[in-house]
């Protein structure tokens, strides 16, 4: 072999050598790792019996870590004290799980990880992940299986608690508010249907929770809760639904107080219908008050005079089911003056009213003080009506399509608890064209009344509704174009409202019905008919 050819295969074989070390240095040279954590083994063993111990240890093939685990572990019991679990905040080849609890005996306990367990480099879940241990002879095996739904919306919240308690000779009605249940579940991030395992046989309540303080306990103020009419006998095949609704508040005062000058705010939780303020402490003969509702907070307002040379002024708050007596302790503040509001601003639709609302109480309106006055300088007559606890004048008045329409409010033309009157105002408003509105019509198929149909937005606030009490074509008029969703409610006490359930007097929520979303186009009607299912 000739020194040239010598040369020339060296050359060769250096430069593959250097490529492939290259190419092994080389960031992306492979397919992305999409397979999950593998289990190599479990100590104990999973679904073992008779379990002692205190630590449990599971290794994997690779290095994994631990994220969201306190929204993705759910045990079944639950345990008082958390059992610690390793790694948090790096990464191991194994997980571990101490338990500080002191186990019950002849249990079967399940520990449901979720999502929370995913390889360290590219994050893949081992999904669901359920180690299971009995500290009795067998493996409790039994389930109970079914869905969650939304009393109101077209889909529950995530993360929704399905919890059963069982019925023995210790259950009351109110452990779902002082005790954790017998065994829970949870549907985590992406779920509606629900499966409680490794059950022992028995007589239990099936419940549901938005538990959003995660304690495994109902708060009515800040969880949903969801509830099956009868007790459940296990081992069951039935598939049970649970509807979650947001139960009414039971009525509670908070401790009143001065705001203001001679202005006294009522906190309330719940309706402040049926609440009644009275006033205990003895006053001079010319006293007088006025009671109005705060536009931004849960409370009444309690305005009085003249002013009080006292430290203190008690009352006794009264409701259907409540009374209390409260001190309010009485200081020197600045009086509120009087600013008058008023809406809609701009664009009215036809049978809208203008409103005109005071920051302190309106006592009289002189209506020769205010003109209304359209485009072509015509006046226009007027009615008003005031709503004393709203503090709240409505203006009707008939309206054409795209016409211009100049309110003027005059000084003295509103006169205030206080004596304060208003300055001159005005007040400007424009109604469209018919033409840049839509319109609908539903005809109702084995409908039961009375309903009440909503049009409502994406996240089911209502834009327009109608209390239906006959079996007759259904028209909205007037609608903004734009896509709206189809709410019925079945007012089964005709009271025109929705009444959510009662888990303690084990009323269920009115049932509701959704439809397919409609889009409403300017100058454009629609035709739709409304299918009911028979319940």
């Amino acid at each position: 072999m000739n020194k040239t050819l010598s040369n020339f295969i060296l050359i060769v074989f250096l430069s593959l050598f250097f490529i492939n070390c290259a190419n092994r240095g080389t960031p992306g040279g492979g397919p992305k790792d999409e397979d999950p954590p593998v289990i190599i083994r479990s100590l104990p063993g999973n679904y073992s019996t008779n379990f002692k111990g205190k630590e449990i240890k599971v290794y994997f093939d690779e290095y994994v870590k631990i994220k969201d685990l306190q929204k993705q572990l759910i045990i079944s019991p639950p345990m008082s004290t958390q059992p610690e679990i390793t790694p948090i905040g790096g990464a191991s080849k194994y997980i571990t799980i101490k338990i500080h609890d002191t186990l019950e005996p002849n249990t079967t306990y399940a520990f449901n990880f979720g999502n929370s367990i995913t390889d360290n480099n590219e994050g893949n879940p081992f999904p669901y992940y359920r180690y299971v241990l009995s500290t009795g002879d067998y493996i409790d095996s039994l389930s109970v299986n079914g869905n969650i739904v939304d009393a109101l919306k077209t889909q529950p919240e995530t993360f929704v608690s399905v919890a059963l308690y069982e019925v023995d000779s210790t259950f009351h009605d109110s452990i779902i508010y002082k005790e954790t249940p017998k065994y829970i579940t949870n549907t985590l991030d992406s779920l509606t249907t629900f499966s409680i395992e490794n059950l022992k046989e028995g007589k239990y309540m099936l419940i549901a929770l938005k538990d959003n303080n995660g304690d495994n306990k109902f708060q009515q103020k800040s969880d949903q809760i969801a509830f099956y009419k009868d007790f459940i006998n296990v081992p069951t095949d039935s598939l049970y639904t649970l509807k979650l609704f947001n139960e009414t508040l039971d009525y509670r005062a908070t401790k009143p107080r001065l705001i203001s000058g001679e202005k006294i705010a009522f906190g309330y939780e719940s309706d402040y219908r049926g609440m009644a303020i009275n006033l205990l402490s003895d006053v001079p003969s010319e006293f007088e008050y006025r009671i109005t509702k705060d536009p931004k907070a849960d409370s009444l307002n309690f305005w009085y005079k003249p002013k009080l040379e006292v430290d203190s002024l008690l009352f006794n708050v009264t409701h259907p089911t409540f009374e209390k007596d409260f001190t309010v302790r009485i200081s020197k503040q600045k009086r509120d003056t009087l600013i008058i509001m008023s809406a809609p601003n701009g664009i009215i639709r036809y049978k809208e009213p203008v409103k005109i609302s005071g920051s302190t109480p309106l006592i009289s309106l002189d209506a020769s003080k205010i003109t209304l006055i359209d485009q072509d300088s015509i006046q226009v007559d007027f009615t008003t009506e005031f709503d004393t606890i709203a503090n709240t004048y409505s203006f009707n008045f008939n309206k054409k399509e795209d016409f211009a329409y100049n309110m003027q409010i005059f000084p003295e033309a509103f006169i205030d608890f206080f004596d304060d009157t208003n300055d001159t105002l005005n007040l400007s408003f424009k109604t469209k064209k018919e033409s840049e509105y839509g319109y609908a019509r539903f005809t109702l198929v084995n409908a039961e009344y009375p309903l009440i149909v909503q049009l409502t937005d994406k996240d089911g606030k209502v834009e327009f509704e109608q209390f239906v009490e006959n079996d007759e074509p259904l028209d909205f008029q007037n609608l903004n174009p734009k896509i709206y969703f189809i709410r019925v409610i079945h007012d089964a006490n005709g009271n025109g409202q929705y009444d959510a359930g009662n888990y303690l007097k084990k009323i269920q929520p009115e049932n509701v019905s959704h439809f397919q979303e409609i889009e409403i186009r300017a100058d454009w009607g629609l035709s739709e008919t409304l299918q009911f299912t028979p319940e």
